[in-house]
């Protein structure tokens, strides 16, 4: 196993200054950006390579890979907002000075792009053709995954409040009232969001050479969208994955169960022994492939009997039976499946 180095930036502060400064320009701070302590901890998994991951101090979303090239860096995934992206440019310029001069977009969902809107013009922001067109009409900011997850946050806070008022427990409280702030600055922060489509576009792959370093961008198939691009540093055997691959079971409910199977097996093929997953940690494991695709297979099939039996999306989400995958996702301890994944195979099943 090769070691991570977990790098924690000497000052801890609490941001609220009115103006910082992006790409050598001063900015305004985007809504939901004050946070207290650290929003990431960075990990170096190879010289000048690290994979930020949120502390949960400040709502981001996902993970990003940092890339710091002899001039430049390159940043793949912006997060959820521009006080996301924000709080990760300021907290790696702790780390590097060099300007950030590349941002991927591994896919459209708003986890991964809604930071886009941070960056100034001469920062090059690279996605898939489909990530694009997802963007630039605004449906990262529509749809299941957004309605899923931003949608609910406004109950999400209300439930915080009630708790508060019903609590106690001195303990709690505090705990409570730590939540209500990150769900409340998280509200405020996508409230903000323009989606801002990139500015440059890949429809299979394309290769940046910066200092000696080769970084290819890969389309590898359809599979946790329509348009997933996968970043391949093969002189590090590094190879970052959004959420094409995770640390455990992906969101399905923008999909294409079967055809992620055929784009996982194209993953194979490459030379790596490490990944960077958009959210989890950094592993080794190639095992980690085989049996996410054996999930997907097997959930394909269960749902497919339940379309045909005429069961609806709702009672199918309760009665899928994904316990025999238990010993490599422990989280499954009980029948059912996401509500998003089953409503979205019935889709393609033609319901």
């Amino acid at each position: 196993m090769s070691k991570l180095c977990r790098i924690f930036p000497a000052v801890v502060v609490m941001w609220s200054v009115v103006h910082t400064l992006v790409a050598g320009q001063s900015v305004s701070r985007p809504p939901g950006s004050v946070y207290e302590g650290r929003a990431f901890d960075f990990y170096e998994v190879r010289k000048n390579i690290y994979h930020a991951v949120g502390t949960g101090k400040l709502a981001v979303g996902s993970n990003a890979s940092i890339v710091i090239n002899s001039e430049d860096v390159l940043v793949v995934d912006s997060h959820l907002s521009p006080a996301a992206a924000l709080a990760l440019t300021e907290e790696l310029s702790e780390i590097t000075p060099k300007p950030i001069r590349y941002v991927i977009n591994t896919h459209f969902h708003f986890d991964h792009a809604h930071g886009n809107q941070l960056f100034s013009s001469d920062v090059e922001i690279i996605g898939h053709e489909f990530t694009y067109s997802m963007l630039a009409d605004g449906n990262s900011k529509r749809g299941r995954a957004y309605e899923t997850f931003i949608g609910s946050l406004p109950s999400v806070i209300d439930n915080l409040k009630e708790r508060i008022a019903s609590t106690n427990d001195a303990g709690e409280l505090v705990s409570l009232k730590t939540d209500l702030m990150v769900q409340e600055n998280y509200k405020k922060a996508t409230d903000a969001v323009i989606p801002t489509p990139p500015t440059i576009t890949l429809s299979e792959r394309l290769t940046l050479h910066r200092g000696g370093r080769e970084i290819q961008l890969l389309f590898l198939g359809r599979g946790h969208t329509g348009g997933d691009v996968v970043v391949y540093l093969p002189d590090e055997r590094i190879v970052i994955t959004g959420d094409l691959l995770t640390d455990g079971i992906a969101y399905l409910g923008d999909s294409h169960p079967l055809e992620w199977v055929e784009t996982l097996d194209r993953l194979k093929k490459l030379d790596f022994d490490l990944v960077l997953p958009g959210h989890g940690m950094a592993f080794e494991d190639k095992k980690k492939i085989r049996h996410f695709q054996a999930y997907l297979k097997d959930f394909w099939i269960k749902v497919q009997a339940s379309h045909s039996a005429g069961t609806s999306a709702a009672d199918a989400s309760m009665q899928i039976d994904m316990r025999n995958h238990a010993e490599h996702y422990p989280g499954i301890q009980n029948p059912g499946v996401a509500l998003d994944a089953v409503l979205r195979a019935y889709d393609l099943l033609g319901s």
